[in-house]
Protein backbone atom coordinates (compact mmCIF):
# COMPACT_ATOMS: atom_id res chain seq x y z
CA UNK A 1 0.00 0.00 0.00
CA UNK A 2 2.99 2.37 0.46
CA UNK A 3 3.64 2.07 -3.29
CA UNK A 4 -0.10 1.80 -4.54
CA UNK A 5 -1.62 4.95 -2.47
CA UNK A 6 0.51 7.87 -3.75
CA UNK A 7 -0.92 6.51 -7.12
CA UNK A 8 -4.61 6.83 -5.94
CA UNK A 9 -3.86 10.00 -4.64
CA UNK A 10 -2.78 10.85 -7.90
CA UNK A 11 -5.34 9.54 -10.19
CA UNK A 12 -8.21 10.92 -7.78
CA UNK A 13 -9.51 14.17 -8.56
CA UNK A 14 -11.61 15.00 -5.64
CA UNK A 15 -9.53 17.02 -3.17
CA UNK A 16 -10.74 15.44 -0.27
CA UNK A 17 -10.73 12.36 -1.66
CA UNK A 18 -6.60 12.97 -2.25
CA UNK A 19 -6.14 14.37 1.51
CA UNK A 20 -7.93 10.92 2.71
CA UNK A 21 -4.90 9.04 0.38
CA UNK A 22 -2.01 11.04 1.77
CA UNK A 23 -3.12 11.45 5.48
CA UNK A 24 -3.61 7.00 5.03
CA UNK A 25 -0.16 6.99 3.73
CA UNK A 26 1.15 8.71 6.43
CA UNK A 27 -0.54 6.13 9.11
CA UNK A 28 0.68 2.88 6.40
CA UNK A 29 3.88 4.49 6.92
CA UNK A 30 3.23 4.51 10.93
CA UNK A 31 2.19 0.70 10.30
CA UNK A 32 5.17 0.02 8.72
CA UNK A 33 6.85 1.05 11.48
CA UNK A 34 5.07 -0.62 14.20
CA UNK A 35 5.13 -3.83 12.41
CA UNK A 36 9.20 -3.46 12.38
CA UNK A 37 9.20 -2.68 16.32
CA UNK A 38 6.79 -5.97 16.83
CA UNK A 39 8.94 -7.96 14.65
CA UNK A 40 12.05 -6.83 16.35
CA UNK A 41 10.86 -7.37 20.02
CA UNK A 42 9.91 -11.37 18.61
CA UNK A 43 13.45 -11.84 17.28
CA UNK A 44 12.41 -11.47 13.64
CA UNK A 45 15.10 -9.71 10.91
CA UNK A 46 13.51 -10.38 7.86
CA UNK A 47 9.90 -9.08 7.24
CA UNK A 48 9.58 -9.76 3.58
CA UNK A 49 8.29 -13.23 3.95
CA UNK A 50 5.63 -14.45 1.00
CA UNK A 51 3.89 -11.73 -1.39
CA UNK A 52 0.28 -11.22 -0.20
CA UNK A 53 -1.59 -12.68 -3.61
CA UNK A 54 -4.31 -11.42 -2.34
CA UNK A 55 -3.37 -8.06 -1.56
CA UNK A 56 -1.50 -8.15 -5.09
CA UNK A 57 -4.41 -9.14 -6.82
CA UNK A 58 -6.58 -5.81 -5.02
CA UNK A 59 -4.05 -3.98 -6.01
CA UNK A 60 -3.96 -5.00 -9.53
CA UNK A 61 -7.68 -4.17 -9.55
CA UNK A 62 -7.44 -1.03 -8.45
CA UNK A 63 -4.77 0.09 -11.05
CA UNK A 64 -7.05 -1.66 -13.25
CA UNK A 65 -9.95 0.23 -12.77
CA UNK A 66 -7.59 3.78 -12.92
CA UNK A 67 -7.13 2.88 -16.59
CA UNK A 68 -10.39 2.63 -17.53
CA UNK A 69 -12.05 5.61 -19.32
CA UNK A 70 -14.60 7.09 -17.28
CA UNK A 71 -15.38 10.44 -15.56
CA UNK A 72 -13.42 11.90 -12.74
CA UNK A 73 -16.36 11.67 -10.84
CA UNK A 74 -17.26 7.84 -12.20
CA UNK A 75 -12.76 7.39 -11.64
CA UNK A 76 -13.42 8.47 -7.97
CA UNK A 77 -15.93 6.10 -6.68
CA UNK A 78 -14.48 3.10 -7.96
CA UNK A 79 -10.93 4.05 -6.27
CA UNK A 80 -12.85 4.43 -3.33
CA UNK A 81 -14.45 1.16 -3.90
CA UNK A 82 -11.33 -0.22 -4.79
CA UNK A 83 -9.58 1.32 -1.80
CA UNK A 84 -12.06 0.01 0.47
CA UNK A 85 -11.76 -3.42 -0.51
CA UNK A 86 -7.92 -3.22 0.69
CA UNK A 87 -9.25 -1.87 3.57
CA UNK A 88 -11.43 -4.43 4.79
CA UNK A 89 -8.76 -7.09 3.66
CA UNK A 90 -6.13 -5.34 6.15
CA UNK A 91 -8.98 -4.54 8.68
CA UNK A 92 -9.52 -8.78 8.79
CA UNK A 93 -6.09 -9.40 8.70
CA UNK A 94 -5.19 -7.49 11.60
CA UNK A 95 -8.27 -8.28 13.73
CA UNK A 96 -6.66 -11.83 13.28
CA UNK A 97 -3.40 -11.06 14.85
CA UNK A 98 -4.93 -9.05 17.31
CA UNK A 99 -6.75 -12.39 18.44
CA UNK A 100 -3.57 -14.30 18.12
CA UNK A 101 -1.11 -11.83 20.46
CA UNK A 102 -3.93 -11.67 22.95
CA UNK A 103 -3.98 -15.54 22.48
CA UNK A 104 -0.09 -15.87 23.16
CA UNK A 105 -0.70 -13.64 26.04
CA UNK A 106 1.76 -10.54 24.43
CA UNK A 107 -0.56 -7.95 25.19
CA UNK A 108 2.01 -5.18 23.85
CA UNK A 109 2.28 -6.32 21.21
CA UNK A 110 -2.18 -6.54 20.86
CA UNK A 111 -1.80 -2.68 21.63
CA UNK A 112 0.29 -2.26 18.54
CA UNK A 113 -1.58 -4.14 16.56
CA UNK A 114 -4.97 -3.08 17.44
CA UNK A 115 -3.75 0.40 17.42
CA UNK A 116 -2.65 -0.22 13.58
CA UNK A 117 -6.77 -1.86 12.94
CA UNK A 118 -8.48 1.25 14.50
CA UNK A 119 -6.52 3.43 11.85
CA UNK A 120 -7.81 1.07 9.59
CA UNK A 121 -11.05 1.01 10.04
CA UNK A 122 -10.71 4.88 10.62
CA UNK A 123 -9.84 4.81 7.17
CA UNK A 124 -12.25 3.07 5.90
CA UNK A 125 -15.19 4.60 7.80
CA UNK A 126 -13.76 7.82 6.25
CA UNK A 127 -13.61 6.79 2.77
CA UNK A 128 -16.85 5.41 3.55
CA UNK A 129 -18.48 9.50 4.12
CA UNK A 130 -17.16 10.49 1.64
CA UNK A 131 -19.07 8.13 -1.00
CA UNK A 132 -22.23 8.57 0.46
CA UNK A 133 -21.52 12.15 1.24
CA UNK A 134 -20.34 13.34 -2.19
CA UNK A 135 -18.42 11.02 -4.34
CA UNK A 136 -20.81 8.61 -5.56
CA UNK A 137 -23.42 11.08 -5.67
CA UNK A 138 -21.45 12.92 -8.17
CA UNK A 139 -20.12 9.91 -9.94
CA UNK A 140 -24.43 8.92 -10.43
CA UNK A 141 -24.80 12.31 -12.29
CA UNK A 142 -22.23 11.34 -14.72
Amino acid sequence: MIDALPEMKKEASNKKLKEAFGDHLKETKNHKKRLDQIAKKLGIDDLSGETCKAMKGLIKEARSFISEDATSEVRDAGIIADAQRVEHYEISAYGTAVQFAKGLKKDDIAKKLQQTLDEESAADKKLNKLAIDNINKEAKNN
